[in-house]
């Protein structure tokens, strides 16, 4: 069985991620971080996660980016903004290049595992004006993935990082995922770690979107 790394943060996009590269026949390897984010809740959803989709192995890496900040996600000195889905600028909640160094830390783990397969559920249409969840960003880091391993530049097994999500709303994994089985309620997209979301971040205002889009309800806030 072919083997796959991944990124599980515990949020809906990452779930839908995991179950749709199991259901490809993938043998799935669970990575997530705890990166100094102000709470764990998302990291409890994950474990559960990976737990229920029968991951082969669940790694979580501490990898302290709040060592020196620069977003409210990891700074608690700075507020924590209500969200505004029309925005265009860079929110405070961006972690300075997270999904760079996470995606190098999968490809330390992928080629440790002898795996070609990276999957992360990014995309570009319903995000919060990240630059690393763009289609551009992906490819370049795969490229420079498989300039630095052995496996891609030696041995002529290149590592592939799938974004199956790039160019998909969150509604339509919210329909894949519900095809798939994915247990929603163990999923958290509010980056306020409080018994119920916030309702009012710029997370929570995009899975409120996507679930009304998709024709559902979102049982988190159930709970």
């Amino acid at each position: 069985m072919k083997k796959a790394v991944v990124l599980v943060s515990g949020g809906l996009d990452s779930a839908v991620a995991l179950y749709l590269a199991k259901s490809q026949g993938f043998e799935v390897y669970a990575l997530s971080f705890d990166y100094g984010q102000r709470h764990a809740r998302e990291l409890d959803c994950a474990r559960a996660t990976a737990l229920q989709a029968g991951a082969k192995d669940h790694q979580v890496v501490s990898l302290m980016l709040s060592n020196w900040g620069g977003s409210s996600l990891t700074d608690k000195s700075m507020a924590l903004e209500d969200g505004d889905v029309t925005r265009t600028d860079i929110p405070v909640t961006y972690v300075p290049a997270r999904n760079m160094v996470f995606l190098s830390v999968a490809a330390s783990y992928a080629e440790a595992l002898g795996a070609q397969d990276i999957f992360l559920g990014v995309s570009q249409v319903d995000y919060s004006g990240y630059v690393d969840c763009r289609a551009e960003f992906i490819e370049a880091m795969e490229a420079a993935i498989n300039k630095g391993t052995v496996m891609g530049a030696e041995k002529g097994l290149p590592i592939t990082v799938h974004a199956p999500f790039i160019h998909k709303t969150k509604a339509e994994e919210i329909v894949l995922g519900n095809q798939l089985g994915v247990n929603f309620a163990n999923t958290w997209s509010c980056y306020r770690g409080e018994a119920k979301p916030c309702g009012t971040c710029d997370s929570c205002l995009l899975r409120a979107k996507a679930f009304a889009e998709a024709g559902c309800a979102d049982p988190s806030l159930s709970l």
